[in-house]
């Protein structure tokens, strides 16, 4: 698996930084951070409590291993997979995940989209609700869309959740996700197509009943 973009001078300089105990770099990290892997940790545990006490543990370890950080990855994509390792300890202990090595085929099983939405000839038996001027974005604003989406992202399959929230919520690279999370790109882009796709069948089901 390849390692993605290596660490930037900026990270470098950081951690210089951080290394000589700057605490005004170490905090201004914190600000860039800290709600950012707070939204990752929630993927893996139930409650925010948790979630904090993860965040928690994930800067303890980015302090404790920043001699050996190496700058073969982003500093992003080191912290991040720190706070995957911490949360995957966690979630286990809480039952609410598993190891991503013993998840096995499961994301991968399921379909995309339901079969029996499609006819015999390939073509749609009912076509998808048009959004028209009903953006995701828009959709967002409303409390109970935002509900249903939470719920969905919630109910996903772990590892599609991982990968949902890295891209999406997150902003980070399909190279740098799988560098994260230790997958292939292959396998990022269909947990992230599944998982997409079902955030949009909750707002189909959010569209019609509307």
């Amino acid at each position: 698996m390849a390692l993605g973009r290596p660490a930037s001078p900026e990270d470098l300089a950081l951690v210089r930084k951080l290394l000589a105990g700057d605490e005004t770099a170490f905090t201004s990290l914190i600000e860039a951070y800290h709600g950012r892997l707070t939204r990752l940790a929630l993927s893996f545990v139930k409650t925010q409590a948790s979630a904090q006490e993860v965040v928690q543990e994930t800067w303890v370890g980015v302090l404790s291993g920043l001699k050996r950080f190496e700058g073969r990855s982003s500093l992003k994509t080191w912290i991040f997979r720190i706070l995957i390792n911490r949360a995957k300890t966690r979630g286990v202990r809480e039952a609410r995940t598993v190891p991503f090595s013993a998840l096995g085929d499961g994301d991968e099983a399921e379909p995309a989209v339901e079969p029996e939405r499609f006819r015999a000839n390939g073509g749609w038996a009912e076509p998808p609700h048009r959004w028209e001027d009903d953006t995701p974005e828009a959709l967002l604003l409303r409390g109970e869309a935002r509900q249903r989406l939470e719920q969905a992202i919630t109910e996903l399959p772990p590892r599609q959740r991982t990968v949902l929230v890295l891209r999406d919520l997150e902003g980070v690279s399909a190279e740098e996700v799988c560098n994260i999370m230790g997958i292939a790109e292959t396998n990022q882009r269909v947990m992230l197509h599944r998982a997409r796709s079902v955030l949009h069948r909750a707002l189909e089901s959010y569209l019609d009943e509307e």
